[in-house]
């Protein structure tokens, strides 16, 4: 749905492209921020571990979500997605801005990765609000990509260019979240883990 957000749709539906994606951009990097800075506070009420720990526990909580990819264990999820019938409806600030609102967040609509609930889970045991804001700002901010990626659709030639693409890379792309998860899980339990021995 959000790949019908590009230049040659938005020409059609009299929007502005850069509008919409500045709006997402801008909302969805606001939201993971704010939801990473409360995610932060609450760790600083509950956990009281040294700083190695917090990162052990990061990198573990990064792992696990990696194994669960790899197994392909549902994530437990609303089925909940953003409402396509604003595309059109409304201006392309407002339709561009809540979509990233609720995206950006990473539980308002539906989750198909691990990577979400291990993101939270991560700024929670952090503790720290201006860490967890920092995380959540990537993590939202990283939600208009897709966005971004399909600026150059000026024309139906390259919308079907930009589908097929994308459905060329779904499965690949699919093995690589786990990977990556799993490798940055490694690299932060052995920095964790070199400290804590230090």
């Amino acid at each position: 749905m959000l790949s019908s957000i590009h230049p040659l749709g938005e020409r059609a539906r009299q929007g502005n492209w850069w509008v919409a994606v500045s709006s997402f951009a801008i909302t969805s990097t606001a939201a993971g921020a704010a939801v990473g800075w409360v995610a932060g506070w609450i760790g600083t009420l509950l956990v009281r571990w040294s700083a190695h720990t917090q990162m052990l526990l990061v990198g573990l909580t990064m792992i696990v979500a990696a194994l669960l990819e790899f197994a392909r264990v549902p994530v437990p999820s609303s089925h909940r997605q953003v409402n396509e019938r604003w595309i059109g409806a409304y201006r392309s600030w407002v339709y561009g801005g809540g979509f990233g609102l609720q995206l950006g967040t990473g539980f308002l609509t539906h989750v198909v990765t691990w990577a979400v609930p291990a993101v939270f889970l991560a700024e929670l045991l952090l503790a720290n609000p201006g860490t967890g804001a920092l995380v959540g700002a990537a993590f939202g901010g990283g939600r208009w990509l897709l966005l971004g990626a399909a600026g150059w659709i000026d024309r139906p030639s390259r919308l079907s260019r930009f589908t097929a693409t994308l459905a060329r890379w779904a499965a690949p792309a699919a093995w690589a979240a786990p990977v990556v998860l799993l490798g940055l899980g490694s690299t932060v339990m052995l920095l964790g883990w070199g400290g804590a021995t230090q």
